[in-house]
């Protein structure tokens, strides 16, 4: 049964990189403030269970373009597992270095000055 659930308000995301970190139906699930848009991702690395978003810091990270040049990507919204570095896209889940693996993300909803999850 999918369901709404509380987790912040948008006061206390006000800012680029804002996040909170709450349980939810027996999952720990972050939000994040991206440039003024929320986006929900499970705090649970897929490598080896650590806890992905404990850190909070978004950044980027350096990948190769389709001439071989190495560029800096996806700025201020990826977020790195302090166990063993991997890296992920906050928005979709998806490992910047190998888009086979995925954290899940969850649906947000604001309303009233309120963030929820769907879960």
């Amino acid at each position: 049964m999918t369901k709404y659930h509380k987790i912040a308000t948008t006061s206390e995301l006000s800012t680029h990189g804002d996040h909170v970190i709450q349980e939810v139906r027996g999952q720990e699930i972050a939000v994040f403030n991206i440039d003024g848009e929320y986006h929900a991702i499970a705090n649970y690395c897929i490598h080896q269970a650590g806890p992905l978003c404990e850190r909070g810091e978004l950044t980027g990270y350096v990948g190769e373009d389709q001439d071989g040049e190495w560029t800096w990507e996806n700025e201020g919204q990826t977020v790195t597992c302090p166990w063993h570095g991997w890296k992920f896209d906050v928005p979709t889940g998806t490992n910047v270095n190998d888009q086979r693996y995925r954290v899940p993300t969850y649906d947000v909803a604001v309303e009233d000055g309120e963030v929820f999850i769907e879960r």
